[in-house]
């Protein structure tokens, strides 16, 4: 599998090199499509902060990644759907953290969640 970062300077916005504009996938022998998961514990609860949440989203995609022999490199697309906009930075750290220097397509949405304690959401692709 080949992946291409695609990053213009010209023509378009910059993105602050924390995320890129597109990545192109050439060959891969297997895509995974990762649902929206929440920032919920095994037991189906939410923590009460929004850094707990983040680090429980994190460690599900990871399991998840895992049960199909990935890792957080194999992610090719990122989208977050967050509570409250006041939630974007806190966000953004914890996918810098997740992903160190990969970076990827990502999105960031404000939404009303199913359930009013849970803070965030985060459905992704990953390519191998």
């Amino acid at each position: 599998m080949e992946v291409i970062t695609h990053n213009p300077t010209e023509g378009v916005y910059a993105t602050g090199g924390d995320w890129v504009h597109a990545i192109e996938v050439r060959g891969p022998q297997r895509l995974l499509f990762i649902s929206g998961t929440m920032g919920l514990r095994p037991d189906f609860t939410a923590p009460p902060t929004l850094e707990e949440q983040l680090d429980c989203v994190w460690n599900n995609l990871r399991a998840i990644l895992a049960s199909a022999g990935m890792t957080t490199d194999n992610l090719v697309r990122l989208t977050s759907y967050l509570r409250d906009a006041s939630y974007a930075d806190a966000n953004a750290a914890a996918r810098l953290a997740a992903l160190g220097e990969h970076r990827i397509p990502t999105t960031a949405i404000v939404a009303q969640t199913l359930a009013d304690d849970w803070l965030v959401e985060i459905e992704a692709i990953a390519a191998a």
